[in-house]
């Protein structure tokens, strides 16, 4: 190759010293790459909150580089066929957790929401090798994720405030849930006031019903059973009903971990209270009451009864979240 000469190979040198050479070339086209990105996504997220993406988008948005967000993405089955119920439950929850980051006064492009559906983007759960749903995980803005981007759903629920403390770990992005107002609370207070106020009307000067001990008594064990069974649990936690295998199809009902449960297991335990409770309530029955003997003997033996049979399905509950926990059944 021939020597430039020496105005020429001074000009070329001005040349690449003027346009920064390679490396800033790359640099600057790397920054258009991101601008574009970020740009299209502020846009997407201007018109909604949960960007739906196919494979298409997520290669482009959010597996490849460069990358200066996070996205946080939930990958769900949202067609009917699917019959995840599930999926619809926690879809709802993430809707407001991204609308209230969406609407914040603190909104920025540092985080993203989407959601990716099977029906729309199967070849992203193939490469991701992903079989369940829903499934929530954080692709940070630097490197791959970690075990910790992928949410506990089994563990954590899918309440909106529980995977709004999940992001701000993960993101350091703390985002503070607004649900849309709820009138189911207030409207059943004031029918309860209702059917108050109008038993008192229609009873005039008998008041003796407000002194029931039993009405009383039934109201309070119906609150302990409620409250024992895990349904405040449930109310803050927002847990799934049951969870079906998707390799074998098995629904289990009761959770396998002491720090979690479903929403039937709790239906369940309430229901074994109830049996446990209802079995002392006629050996009580049979013990105090001026029936004749051979009834207090009927009561007195179904009582017992129930409370064997209750109590030993309890303790398998009880034996099935605390694992090596040595007792299974009652033995008399």
């Amino acid at each position: 190759m021939a020597a430039l000469p020496g105005p020429l190979l001074a000009l070329a040198l001005l040349l690449l010293a003027g346009c920064g050479g390679p490396g800033a070339a790359g640099q600057r086209r790397k920054e258009m790459v991101l601008s574009e990105k970020v740009n299209q996504l502020m846009e997407w997220a201007s018109k909604r909150s949960v960007i739906r993406m196919n494979g298409d988008k997520f290669r482009r948005l959010v597996k490849a580089p460069p990358r200066n967000y996070s996205v946080i993405v939930m990958f769900t089955a949202l067609q009917p066929h699917r019959q995840c119920v599930v999926c619809k439950q926690a879809d709802e929850e993430y809707q407001i957790l991204a609308n209230s980051w969406r609407y914040s006064s603190a909104f920025t492009n540092k985080v993203f929401f989407a959601m990716v559906d099977f029906d729309e983007g199967s070849d992203v759960f193939q490469m991701l090798n992903m079989n369940s749903a829903p499934t929530f995980i954080n692709f940070p803005a630097k490197g791959k994720p970690k075990r910790g981007d992928t949410y506990e759903l089994q563990v954590r629920g899918f309440a909106a405030e529980q995977l709004a403390r999940w992001v701000a770990d993960r993101t350091d992005v703390h985002i503070r849930v607004i649900r849309p107002p709820n009138y189911a609370g207030p409207l059943m207070l004031g029918l309860l006031l209702a059917v108050i106020g109008g038993l008192v009307y229609l009873r005039g000067s008998n008041l003796d019903f407000l002194y029931n001990k039993t009405g009383w008594a039934f109201a309070a064990l119906c609150f302990v059973l409620a409250m024992t069974s895990g349904q405040m649990w449930n109310h803050i936690r927002g847990p799934p009903y049951a969870h079906k295998n998707p390799h074998t199809g098995q629904v289990s009902y009761i959770h396998g971990s002491s720090q979690a449960q479903f929403v039937a297991e709790t239906h369940i335990v309430l229901l074994f209270n109830g049996g446990v409770t209802l079995g002392m309530v006629l050996l009580h029955e049979a013990a105090t009451s001026d029936m004749d003997v051979g009834k207090r003997k009927i009561m007195c033996i179904a009582g017992i009864g129930l409370v064997v049979l209750f109590f030993s399905w309890l303790l398998s509950v009880f034996r099935s979240k605390y694992h090596g926990y040595p007792y299974r059944y009652v033995r008399l």
